[in-house]
């Protein structure tokens, strides 16, 4: 009863923290001249990824490899269908021109990276050094591109009391981080007692612990119309997770930090494909509509179901394997590639007309 208690009081302290900050950010934002989709990619994102980075060191220091990178890449994974597909199922999401042409190339680039330098089974000191530098890297180019571009944003109502706005970022980050201890190590706590492995844990209830906070930051932007925070939010979380928390876990695992066959295999493949498939919605309008949130989040409980089937060696797993590689997968594919060629011909014809 008291980790049911302790899981539940997380969750409040989790929607608690993530009111403050995007109401902080938001306003220092409006306040002194930046973007909202930069406080979204920087501060926030990074902010919000506070716990990935802390449970995937912590559990690399433990020697637990497999929920450390579970993390990362179920985060990843969880970030893209299930708080986007849930955020656009509310609102529809507008979708910046950035993102579109930086920051979601960027974002491909860095999962590819990550598999690569996983396919030998560990991530080294080196190969983790490298993969934080291309943190420091991105954020400066992006601190580049915003000036070089000038893009607004949407408007958001400033406010000239910056202290404490400070003090709702610092707060609202506080509370995400004790949020996610509380919720993880209640929810790992139970996922023990079922017997479930390291990796599904990983995969599945810590990264869904770990992403609440962007859930919960990026469905309450999405409600109030801070759609740029909502948006790049997720991406920058995304990238943070493989440069930073990535980085850092394989700098300070003691001989490198060890991939699972199983990771490379299906997850780091899932979590590639995840972010190509960003590329065709995003660009179609510059908006992520509710039909197409609905497929995101469609995807994430199919994803869900075969990671249940094989942890427990269902005998549906190899029709629900079946029926998602040879009719789903490619029926998506097929509707992406159509909806694509018209966008693509009614802006040729706008050009030409």
């Amino acid at each position: 009863m008291i980790t049911y208690l302790i899981l539940f009081a997380g969750l409040v302290l989790l929607v608690l923290g993530a009111d403050l900050l995007v109401k902080g950010a938001s306003r220092i934002a409006a306040g002194f001249g930046i973007s909202p989709l930069i406080i979204g990619l920087t501060v926030v994102a990074f902010g919000t990824s506070a716990p990935e980075m802390a449970i995937s060191v912590s559990s690399a220091l433990k020697g637990e490899a497999d929920i450390a990178v579970g993390n990362v890449v179920g985060s990843n994974i969880f970030n893209v269908l299930f708080i986007l597909g849930l955020s656009a199922l509310i609102t529809p999401l507008v979708v910046s021109k950035q993102l579109v042409r930086v920051d979601v190339p960027i974002m491909v680039g860095v999962s590819i990276l990550a598999f690569a330098v996983s396919l030998d089974g560990r991530i080294s000191f080196l190969e983790g050094a490298v993969l934080f530098g291309g943190i420091l890297t991105y954020v400066a180019m992006l601190i580049r591109v915003s000036l070089r571009s000038g893009e607004e944003g949407e408007a958001v109502e400033g406010s000239r009391h910056w202290a404490i706005d400070v003090a709702l970022i610092a707060v609202g980050l506080a509370l995400l981080i004790l949020g996610s201890r509380w919720l993880v190590s209640s929810a790992i706590t139970i996922a023990e007692a079922l017997g479930v492995s390291e990796l599904i844990i990983g995969l599945t209830i810590v990264a869904a612990g770990t992403s609440l906070p962007e859930l919960a930051t990026s469905i309450i932007a999405a409600i109030r119309g801070q759609r740029d925070i909502a948006v790049g939010n997720v991406v920058g979380s995304n990238i943070f997770n493989i440069l930073s928390v990535l980085g850092v876990t394989a700098m300070v695992a003691p001989g490198g930090l060890p991939v699972s066959e199983a990771a490379i295999n299906f997850d780091y493949p899932v979590m590639m494909a995840v972010a190509v498939a960003c590329l065709p919605i995003f660009f179609v309008g510059y908006t992520i509509e509710r039909w197409e949130g609905g497929l995101f989040f469609g995807y994430y409980v199919a994803y869900s179901v075969y990671l249940i089937l094989a942890a427990t060696e269902h005998d549906a797993l190899p029709a629900f394997s079946s029926a998602m590689m040879y009719f789903v997968l490619p029926l998506t594919t097929i509707t992406l590639g159509v909806v694509l060629f018209r966008e693509l011909s009614v802006r040729r014809q706008r050009k030409t007309g």
